[in-house]
């Protein structure tokens, strides 16, 4: 499949046209393989360590959830992270591609997968935006499992390097309706509250959104960015492979930008 029939194929499922006015959803680097043949290194986050990756594995286009560019840089210069980049994309012709707040909306999106990830039944987007689609997830657990039990399987299923958990939350507490939000979902605290979730997986949360969390009767869980992030990126690998591509593999060297002293 040629790349260019790729993002085709890509863009009905999640059109970035969907995404939000400050985000920079698609081509972030396009220097000329639209004809090729797709050889597609799936990433979280597009970096220096992942353009390497993409080289050494000879692929083509790094296709990643979070865009390279948020805002018009003002200048390129040598040993800046976008600018080698930039410079290195346009040097081995290799695409960068992002889908961001787009892909954060559809079905097997970001938070769509942490929904399944959690089995979380007759789940719906906690803010519709159109056609069944929007952000985050909440749904029922059948069966209603306990508050420790239901960190213990975030915690195995996501691997986060560390889980935050609101203040005086019950661990025996049962837990009946869970909402979800992959990457930063902290604003969307109000929002989670209409739909009656006990608790609400996301990250980024600061403390007096842990403060508010608690104030008014949901329990918090931040289990990071990356760990509720990363598993979307997986997902969306398996779909290009069932395409038929030349090549597609997820990255191994994305990375979480944060280290927990000591572990």
């Amino acid at each position: 499949m040629r790349i260019a029939d790729l993002i085709t194929w890509f863009e009905e499922w999640a059109n970035p046209a969907w995404c939000e006015s400050w985000d920079n959803c698609g081509w972030q680097v396009e220097p000329g393989i639209l004809q090729e043949p797709a050889r597609v290194l799936v990433c979280l986050t597009p970096t220096l360590a992942v353009m390497q990756e993409a080289i050494a594995s000879n692929a083509n286009l790094i296709f990643a959830h979070h865009p390279l560019i948020f805002s018009p840089p003002k200048s390129f210069r040598i040993g800046e992270a976008i600018a080698d980049m930039v410079r290195l994309a346009f040097l081995h012709n290799i695409g960068i591609y992002s889908a961001h707040t787009n892909f954060d909306q559809v079905q097997d999106g970001t938070a769509d997968v942490l929904a399944q990830i959690l089995e979380l039944q007759d789940s719906t987007p906690i803010v519709p935006t159109q056609n069944g689609l929007g952000y985050g997830r909440v749904g029922n657990l059948q069966p209603v499992i306990t508050l420790e039990k239901l960190l213990t399987v975030i915690h195995h299923q996501l691997a986060p390097k560390s889980l935050i958990v609101s203040p005086t939350a019950d661990l025996h507490q049962e837990i009946s309706r869970v909402a979800v939000l992959g990457g930063s979902g902290a604003s969307y605290i109000s929002a989670v509250l209409k739909t009656h979730a006990q608790a609400y997986l996301t990250s980024d949360c600061k403390f007096h959104q842990f403060q508010e969390s608690r104030d008014r009767g949901l329990i918090l869980i931040d289990a990071g960015h990356y760990a509720t992030e990363r598993p979307a990126c997986d997902r969306l690998t398996q779909k290009l492979r069932s395409l038929n591509l030349d090549w597609v593999e997820l990255s191994q060297h994305d990375e979480d930008f944060r280290e927990f002293f000591p572990e």
